[in-house]
C-alpha cells in the first residue's frame, strides 16, 4: 500500500492549532507521520517534543500510532482507534482543558526560551505577539513558505 500524506517539503502541516476530536496537535501530528512513512516529510520531526506531550496525555506509542497510519488509516480512523487503544481514557472535558493549556504553552525554563528566541529573532525580530509555542510554529510555518513575517 502506498501512503500519501502531504508533501511537507512543499507546504508545512497543519496548525497545531487545528483540532481533531478535540486535541490540539493531533492532526499536525498526523501529517508528519504520513509524510515521514512517504519521504517527504522535509525538515519536520514526527515524535518531537510536542508530540510526545500527545502521546503522554492519550497512552498512546508513537511507534504504535506509525503502525496505524502505515496501514493507511483516515484521521477519523486514527482518532477512533487512538480513544479506544489509548492508556489514558479522557473525557471531553479533560482534551478541552489539556488543548486550551497546549495553546497558551511559553517556554518557561531559560533553555527553552533561549531555543525560542533564537528561532523568533532570525525569522521575525519585529513581531512582538509572538508569545507561545503555537504562535512560533504558525510563523515558522508561514515564513518557511514564503510568507512576509
Amino acid at each position: 500500500m502506498v501512503i500519501t500524506g502531504p508533501d511537507l517539503t512543499k507546504a508545512p502541516p497543519r496548525s497545531p492549532r487545528v483540532r481533531l476530536g478535540g486535541f490540539v496537535i493531533l492532526p499536525r501530528l498526523l501529517d508528519k507521520g504520513r509524510s515521514t512513512i512517504a519521504a517527504k516529510n522535509g525538515d519536520y520531526v514526527f515524535n518531537c517534543p510536542m508530540d510526545r506531550r500527545f502521546f503522554e496525555f492519550v497512552g498512546v506509542n508513537a511507534n504504535t500510532l506509525m503502525n496505524q497510519l502505515s496501514c493507511g488509516k483516515s484521521d477519523g480512523q486514527v482518532l477512533a482507534w487512538m480513544l479506544k487503544a489509548g492508556s489514558q481514557r479522557r473525557s471531553a472535558h479533560e482534551i478541552h482543558a489539556w488543548s486550551a493549556l497546549e495553546e497558551l504553552r511559553c517556554p518557561l525554563d531559560v533553555e527553552s526560551r533561549s531555543f525560542f528566541n533564537s528561532i523568533h529573532q532570525s525569522i521575525a525580530p519585529s513581531r512582538i505577539d509572538i508569545m507561545t509555542w503555537f504562535d512560533l510554529l504558525d510563523l515558522d510555518d508561514y515564513v518557511t513558505f514564503g510568507g512576509q513575517p
